[in-house]
């Protein structure tokens, strides 16, 4: 990872205020990616506030489902529109606040050493196919520079408190994806793609 600073040049950048650095080594320590869904107002897609919410530029006015939101401070290290486009906005070198109380094979804090990446979308609308490609490419771009082992959804890390991406989410389509990527053919048998891994 020597030069690299987190910032993938096929996503388009939005600077957040909302990350911290990690505690762990890097990149040694990043061996989680943790996969999400986010729709702001719920179920509607399209529109800036979801870049909003994560940039912490959001008009709580904007809709009255927003009123819950006042005050929460989150961010994501990418986010994936239902045409597949990417957007960044923590470097995968510091730590994103989108995980919140989790824990994975025993280890809680899963911000401290996993990327998040939100899909737009909900857990009662299924997925784009530009969306799986476009997961799949960057997960491929991810491990070049990070010794991902294991990918989840959060509601696995966050069981009974979170439940995206939901049962809508293909996860055989996106490991088969991941499967046809030159560059995971021979990690793909120690990538730990399984729901539910204890």
């Amino acid at each position: 990872m020597s030069g690299f600073d987190g910032w993938l040049p096929q996503a388009t950048r939005y600077d957040s205020p909302n990350f911290d650095a990690r505690p762990g080594p890097l990149p040694a320590d990043i061996t989680l990616l943790v996969v999400h869904n986010i729709s702001l107002p719920g179920g509607q897609f399209g529109g800036p506030h979801v870049s909003d919410l994560l940039t912490g530029r959001m008009d709580y006015n904007a809709d009255p489902s927003f009123a819950d939101l006042r005050g929460l401070k989150v961010s994501s290290h990418f986010f994936i529109r239902r045409d597949g486009r990417v957007m960044q906005y923590v470097s995968a070198n510091d730590r994103a606040w989108h995980a919140g109380r989790s824990c994975f094979r025993g280890r809680e804090k899963c911000n401290d050493f996993s990327i998040g990446v939100e899909l737009e979308g909900s857990d009662f609308v299924a997925f784009e196919a530009a969306q799986y490609a476009a997961l799949a490419d960057l997960t491929v771009a991810l491990r070049r520079h990070y010794p991902l082992t294991d990918i989840q959804g959060h509601e696995h890390i966050a069981p009974g408190r979170k439940t995206d991406p939901g049962p809508l989410f293909d996860w055989e389509c996106y490991q088969n994806l991941l499967k046809k990527e030159a560059m995971l053919v021979a990690a793909s048998a120690e990538l730990g793609l399984l729901i539910g891994l204890p």
